[in-house]
């Protein structure tokens, strides 16, 4: 098979993900890459080659014939414009989630998949998460029965360095925290719970960053972690403009009759997801989701310790050791046709319930129905894109 050669759009940041691809020796190879900001060719050359192609407008990139597939890991606010041109080229795309920050931008990305024929690929990587991959295969075994309920909270320590002081910060670039970070967790809660949201409720605010000092405009954002910026009023170098919520609460009902809840906080002292299942025989839940988690099972009445236990081993490769493993699945998909665990309809109606549950808390915690995909756009997905 010859070499299968990869472009990367937006590689500073999340666009270091693709080299996790890059094995020469296997014959795959980064041989290009676009970003606006140029200081970080560097970085990029000193993985990619001196050789490899570099430059600040992505339509170069896609126009060479060289660049056989593309990562698209810009902010999200760019991933429908990026991926559509990309999907138009005819080349096979990974796509970062959120697939779109908008419902039109995400059924567009969608549609022209369809239209070109060109593979689209959704790096929701949860979906290789070990421990996620534990709780649904005691779910398929049917030893909790049938899923009725469905919890996930999300505590996120982080919050105030990711998000609160770049352009996640603004409404404009990311609709909302409860899509941009969210979209993962609905996309996981819909995936063991074997159903899409069809209506959802929610509330949230603006509750501890909007206090918090600002940098002024020309100050670049410095979204890098420390452990000493705490307490959150007590720090400074906050995006200039904060209008997105802190945190949020969605209530979600599903498509089979199952009812879940997502609970999302960026001023926690801690970062954790705690996951819980209940059906009609039992519960999972794992505690902690990367090396080190435990899985714990509940089948029996009154027991005061769990039925089964499964402890999730030492994982190595960011994400708890799903950035490898998604990629690889891309590198599969492109080449073999091997179909992935994460699925472009998945990730859309995970933003769908995101976009919805955002419009609700903004409007007085109304009830919200999700718009329904095009069938013959789910055909199409769920027929492994044929």
């Amino acid at each position: 098979m010859k070499e299968l050669r990869i472009g990367v759009i937006g590689t500073g940041g999340r666009g270091e993900l693709a080299f996790h691809a890059h094995e020469p020796d296997n014959g795959v190879r980064i041989v290009a890459g676009a970003d606006v900001y140029p200081p970080g060719f560097k970085r990029f050359h000193e993985r990619a080659g001196d050789d490899a192609f570099t430059t600040g407008d992505y339509r170069e990139l896609l126009k060479r014939d060289d660049v056989d597939a593309v990562f698209v890991c810009t902010p999200d606010y760019c991933h429908e414009e990026h991926a559509v041109a990309a999907l138009e080229s005819g080349k096979p795309v990974y796509l970062e989630k959120p697939i779109a920050i908008t419902m039109d931008g995400a059924d567009r990305v969608l549609k022209t998949a369809y239209e070109t024929g060109s593979k689209l690929f959704l790096g929701h990587n949860m979906r290789y998460f070990e421990s996620i991959l534990k709780m649904k295969e005691v779910i398929d075994s049917g030893a909790i029965g049938d899923v009725r309920a469905a919890w996930c909270r999300h505590f996120v320590s982080y919050g105030g360095d990711a998000y609160f002081k770049d352009w996640h910060s603004e409404r404009k670039h990311s609709t909302g925290l409860l899509l941009q970070k969210g979209a993962h967790d609905i996309d996981v809660i819909h995936w063991l719970a074997g159903a899409y949201t069809k209506q959802v409720v929610a509330m949230g605010k603006l509750d501890v960053y909007d206090k918090c000092k600002r940098r002024n405009r020309e100050t670049r954002g410095d979204a890098s972690f420390d452990s000493k910026h705490w307490p959150p009023e007590e720090c400074n170098g906050f995006s200039p403009i904060i209008d997105v919520e802190d945190h949020t609460m969605l209530l979600m009902n599903l498509a089979n009759g199952v009812q879940a809840s997502y609970l999302q906080c960026h001023y926690t002292p801690d970062s954790s997801r705690n996951y819980t299942f209940i059906g009609t025989k039992g519960r999972v839940e794992n505690i902690g989701d990367s090396g080190g988690a435990r899985i714990e099972v509940l089948t029996s009445r009154d027991s005061k310790e769990p039925d089964a236990i499964y402890n999730i081993g030492q994982t190595t490769g960011g994400h708890a050791g799903s950035d490898p493993r998604i990629v690889q699945a891309f590198v599969d998909f492109v080449r073999d046709d091997t179909q992935p665990n994460t699925s472009p309809v998945a990730a859309r109606y995970s933003v769908a319930a995101g976009i919805m549950g955002t419009d609700s808390l903004r409007d007085g915690c109304t009830p919200r129905m999700v718009p329904d995909l095009d069938p013959k756009l789910i055909e199409y997905f769920d027929n492994g894109q044929k």
